[in-house]
C-alpha cells in the first residue's frame, strides 16, 4: 500500500530482457533505496514491484510480462527518470490517498495548458474507467495522488502547481505521453456492493 506521494525521481540505469519474459530494471536511488530489504516493495511510476537486489545508491526489480502489458515499464529506456514511493509503514502519515500499486491501465496526455505557474493536464483514460472517476474525487497517475480539476465523457483535468512539477515526472511530460493510472479503489468496493445488492434484490 502507498500515498501516492512521490519520495524521489529515480533513474533507469539497466534493463536486462525483453517483453516475452521477465526483465530485470534497475534504478539508481538514494531515498527510496534507504531501509530497503530484499523483498519489500517499491513503487516505481504508482507499480508496485519487488525488490530483488540492492547495490548502494540502487536497488533491481522484476517486471513480468503482465506488467509490461499493463503498464507504461515496458517502454522505458535507460536514462529515463520515474516515480519511486516505498510501501507505507504502519504509523505513517497519510498524505495523499490509499494507492495499491495496481495499475487499472494506461493513458494518454491530450493537453497541457499553463495556467500561471502550475499547468492543467488533460488525460485520456481507458473507456472502462472513466466510471470510477468523479470531479474532485482522486487519481493516481503515474502512482501520484492528484485530485481531478474537471471532467467529460473522454477525458479528465488535474492541476499541478509549480511544486509539483519538480517532484513528479508529469511536470515535464508533454502531450502523447503515455502514463499508468489507478482509480480510487472505494469506487471499485462500491461499484461491487452495489452489483451483490441488485443481484440479492433482483
Amino acid at each position: 500500500m502507498f500515498t501516492g506521494i512521490v519520495e524521489e525521481i529515480g533513474r533507469v540505469i539497466q534493463i536486462v530482457g525483453d517483453q516475452e519474459r521477465d526483465n530485470m530494471l534497475t534504478i539508481a536511488s538514494r531515498v527510496a533505496r534507504e531501509g530497503a530489504r530484499l523483498g519489500d516493495s517499491i513503487a516505481i511510476n504508482g507499480t508496485c514491484l519487488t525488490v530483488t537486489d540492492l547495490a548502494t545508491d540502487q536497488f533491481r526489480v522484476g517486471l513480468s510480462p503482465e506488467t509490461l502489458r499493463r503498464t507504461n515499464l515496458g517502454q522505458l529506456q535507460v536514462g529515463d527518470p520515474v516515480n519511486l514511493e516505498r510501501s507505507l509503514t504502519f504509523g505513517g502519515r497519510m498524505g495523499g490517498h490509499y494507492v495499491q500499486g495496481h495499475v487499472d491501465g494506461i493513458g494518454v496526455i491530450v493537453g497541457v495548458v499553463p495556467e500561471g505557474d502550475a499547468k492543467r493536464i488533460r488525460i485520456q483514460p481507458p473507456s472502462q474507467l472513466m466510471p470510477y472517476i468523479v470531479e474532485k474525487g482522486y487519481i493516481a497517475v503515474d502512482g501520484v495522488s492528484l485530485t481531478v480539476a474537471d471532467l467529460d465523457e473522454t477525458t479528465f483535468t488535474i492541476a499541478m502547481i509549480a511544486y509539483t512539477q519538480q517532484a513528479v515526472i508529469m511536470g515535464q511530460q508533454t502531450e502523447e505521453a503515455i502514463v499508468n493510472l489507478e482509480v480510487d479503489i472505494i469506487a471499485k468496493y462500491v461499484e461491487r456492493l452495489t452489483q451483490a445488492y441488485r443481484g440479492e434484490a433482483s
